[in-house]
């Protein structure tokens, strides 16, 4: 705890226990899953950029109408270099959690997601997630739109990540 900057009362004043800040960092990981596989289906016939977009846009603005539960869930993302316990619990829920991102970025169930795609994909949108999240507590006022990531994606994807915005003259 000391190499953190966090001491044991401040966990006891704030969670109760390092026990009940360990459950509830479970119980933080799951509540993401479940709270996005609650948005609404993205249309099947979208092309993948747009499903992606449409996603993301339902997913951000989620996050937007739930800062309490984002910091809370941020706080305890800063206590794992500390709480052995807490990674092991959240290790535990990880693959349930790329699995059903992939799921509802896809609109499958997730019987129908492979573990390579949860492991792979899902990691992925588990990252985007993260930083997304930490994004909104750090400049709420600056947050993407859902099109921004499927933009960012598909130019990473053309080769085109230093390309002009529309309507720049391109770099010379």
């Amino acid at each position: 705890m000391a190499a953190s900057g966090a001491d044991l009362a401040s966990i006891g004043y704030h969670h109760g226990s390092q026990d009940a800040l360990m459950s509830g960092g479970h119980r933080l990981q799951r509540g993401t899953g479940r709270g996005v596989g609650e948005l609404p289906a993205v249309a099947e016939s979208a092309d993948p950029l747009e499903r992606f977009a449409g996603a993301w846009g339902q997913v951000l603005r989620r996050i937007g109408s739930e800062r309490e539960f984002i910091a809370a869930q941020v706080e305890v993302l800063g206590l794992l270099p500390c709480a052995a316990g807490l990674r092991e619990a959240l290790a535990e829920v990880l693959p349930e959690g790329g699995e059903g991102l992939v799921a509802r970025f896809e609109g499958v169930p997730d019987t129908e997601v492979g573990a390579a795609a949860a492991r792979v994909v899902g990691s992925f949108y588990q990252a985007l997630l993260t930083g997304l999240t930490v994004r909104s507590l750090v400049q709420p006022e600056a947050m993407p739109s859902g099109r921004d990531p499927a933009e960012a994606l598909r130019r990473v994807m053309a080769g085109e990540a230093l390309g002009p915005e529309p309507g720049d003259a391109r770099p010379t």
